[in-house]
């Protein structure tokens, strides 16, 4: 399983609620979360053969900027 972490502008309930359905729909995406409380927002996606373009594809559908963390 592939774990992948971005740093997003994802910080709030209402904005994670508005990216749910897009990274739901990833069918390579096995589990997410956003820590809203870290300053860079993290998200982390966890997925068999998951790509950080599905990942990325997904949240900038949903309205937010997002960035691999290196």
């Amino acid at each position: 399983m592939n774990t992948l972490k971005f740093k997003t502008t994802i910080n709030c309930g209402g904005c994670v609620r508005a990216v749910t359905g897009p990274l739901n729909e990833e069918p390579a995406i096995s589990n997410w979360q956003v820590d809203t409380d870290n300053p860079d927002k993290i998200l982390t996606v966890q997925g068999d053969n998951v790509q950080p373009e599905q990942v990325i594809r997904a949240v900038q559908e949903a309205g937010f900027e997002i960035e691999p963390v290196a």
